[in-house]
């Protein structure tokens, strides 16, 4: 195995706090490795660095191969490219107009989804759906095909068909893979190795998702059971320097009584106070050791409290849609499309990039009406939005100052809020800028769990989370006895979460009851019954190309055989070193060349 490139006890600061502080571990060529961690935790940062954008302000990357090209997909699903050693150099503006590489990006747009790209007009390239900017960016990084890629959030806003896409390609694609990335069934089907970023330090694991969260659970129990194990020596340690402290004191106060002892007396319970003072000095010395040397108690991980109060209920169908239609501009998102909602469902919205699922919502919300058809919402029942957008707001204002409070009752409970969603007094007093994606998430959060609203509307929540994070959330989600719709790529949120799917597929909605696990298992099963008929059809279409082939072959073999025949049959007909014969002679030597070549 060959090191693609090492990174020796990176750090990184940003003012007066270290994000990175002793970052060690190397990256083999054609390795798939999965950065987690936290959401602040630095993984960016360190992307950034591998990268070349970033400094650093302590450490080395040693690469040990030179001009690897590099293609960095970004969380926003903007992507450059480069050759590191040659920062100057900006091949993808070069290949932007090489005809290659735009047959590629059309042809892989094309795989995503995405037909006749090329042929889009203005308006509809304005106003592409977050999934659709993130496919093409992955068309334009696939249609480069670089050495080495590194992809920060991939699949945020990619719908089943384009995750499912993705996983397939990293699973050709012959270069090495930096994947951060929090969707958990993702990285159980495309990484082979997890890098955690843990309190600035990077933590291996060799595994995918779950073997990560298996083992990790693993070494923390081995940990906490070391470490008491070794509270319970110290404890015992200290119990013997008490124990040896009362036999010095009694040996101290014998030899110190002169008139009831002799000379002798008293130099004995001299010595015998002087050795418990040995002894006890030998055990502080251990109990010091251990404190230096010996194994910390393990940290858990960050407390985050999704805390949703409970909705009250009434009445049965709180959404009810008849015969809906919505066309966007030229194109039909949906038509002759009727569903209902239960109060107190999970359902899930599930369907390809630009179908019209963040469309619906807006219509919900009231936000866009119909073109035909009727929505009915239950005027009973507010509403609470987490939309895909990012805070608008004064990058320099207070996190804390984002909320409105007049009673300090008030600005306790946010507080205390904010606290269950990970931010502690100095994080409550950071500027909004300073955050992360997944910290702004979570103070959006906070935002909708303040109005108390009986039926969540969450479109891609997950988006920027960490897993931790999302973990809690699901559990929230579950636990809530509200109404929830919900807008998620995540395969393993609908899953564990969703009861009922909305699906939108051919210009349709359609209500599907039963799990989601079922219905995603069954597209599971279609799609790889599809791919095998697809791979059958090719398989076919090349023996049929095959056997064409060794027909055309044979043809010209006897060809070539009938001329070798009639050239030797006129050699006797011209006499040694003529022009006709020399003529002939050379057209032999031709004809068995050629059929040198055939065999």
């Amino acid at each position: 195995m060959t090191v693609l490139f090492s990174c020796s006890k990176v750090k990184k600061e940003f003012g007066e706090t270290t994000i990175l502080k002793d970052i060690n571990f190397e990256v083999v060529e054609g390795d798939r490795v999965a950065v987690v961690g936290i959401n602040g935790a630095g993984k960016t940062t360190m992307a950034n660095i591998i990268y070349g954008t970033l400094g650093m302000d302590g450490g080395s990357i040693l690469w040990y191969k030179k001009d690897i090209e590099i293609g960095y997909l970004h969380q926003q699903g903007n992507y450059s490219h480069k050759t590191f050693q040659d920062t100057k150099k900006d091949n993808f503006s070069n290949k932007g107009e090489d005809i290659n590489f735009k047959e590629d990006f059309y042809q892989i747009s094309s795989e995503l989804g995405m037909e006749k790209v090329s042929q889009w007009e203005e308006e509809r390239l304005s106003n592409l759906s977050g999934g659709e900017k993130m496919k093409i960016a992955l068309a334009n990084i696939w249609a480069l095909n670089p050495d080495f890629l590194i992809l920060d959030e991939p699949t945020n806003h990619l719908d089943y068909g384009g995750v499912q896409w993705l996983i397939q390609e990293l699973k050709k694609y012959r270069g090495t893979i930096l994947i951060i990335s929090h969707d958990r069934y993702f990285l159980d089907e495309s990484v082979n190795k997890i890098i955690e970023v843990k309190d600035g330090k990077a933590e291996i694991y060799k595994g995918n998702y779950s073997f990560y969260r298996e083992e990790k659970q693993r070494r923390y129990e081995s940990q906490l059971h070391q470490y008491q194990i070794q509270e319970s020596m110290k404890e015992a340690i200290r119990g013997e320097i008490d124990r040896l402290g009362n036999w010095s004191d009694k040996a101290h106060r014998d030899s110190r009584k002169k008139e009831q002892l002799g000379i002798g007396k008293k130099e004995y319970f001299r010595k015998k106070a002087k050795k418990k003072d040995k002894q006890i000095k030998s055990k502080i010395k251990r109990l010091e050791k251990i404190d230096v040397t010996g194994i910390d108690k393990p940290k858990e991980d960050k407390k985050i409290n999704f805390g949703f109060q409970e909705a009250s209920l009434k009445g049965r169908r709180i959404i009810e849609g008849k015969s809906m239609e919505k066309t966007y501009g030229n194109r039909q998102l949906f038509s002759h499309s009727s569903f209902y909602v239960k109060r107190g469902e999970k359902v899930g919205i599930f369907g390809d990039n630009g179908c019209g699922k963040t469309t619906f919502l807006k219509i919900l919300l009231g936000d866009e009406t119909l073109d035909k058809g009727e929505i009915f919402i239950s005027s009973s029942v507010g509403k609470g939005y987490l939309s895909q957008e990012t805070l608008d707001v004064d990058k320099s204002m207070k996190v804390i100052d984002l909320f409105n409070f007049i009673s300090r009752a008030e600005q306790g409970k946010i507080r205390t809020l904010l606290a269950n969603m990970g931010f502690d007094e100095k994080m409550i007093n950071k500027p909004v800028g300073t955050l992360s994606l997944g910290e702004l998430t979570r103070v959006r959060m906070t935002k909708l769990i303040l109005n108390n609203e009986e039926l969540l509307i969450l479109d891609e929540p997950l988006n920027h989370l960490d897993i931790y994070s999302r973990e809690k959330l699901e559990e929230a989600l579950l636990d809530y006895n509200g109404t929830i719709l919900v807008v998620s790529h995540d395969r393993y949120m609908l899953q564990n979460l969703c009861d009922v799917l909305l699906v939108f597929k051919d210009n349709k909605i359609i209500r599907v009851n039963g799990s989601a696990k079922e219905y995603l298992e069954g597209l599971d099963k279609a799609t790889q019954g599809n791919s095998e008929v697809k791979e059958n059809k090719i398989s076919k279409e090349n023996q049929e190309e095959n056997i064409l082939k060794e027909r055309k072959i044979k043809e010209e073999k006897l060809i070539i055989e009938n001329e070798i025949a009639f050239v030797l049959g006129e050699f006797s007909k011209y006499a040694f070193g003529s022009k006709e014969y020399e003529e002939l002679d050379k057209k032999f030597k031709e004809l068995i060349e050629q059929r040198k070549r055939f065999s």
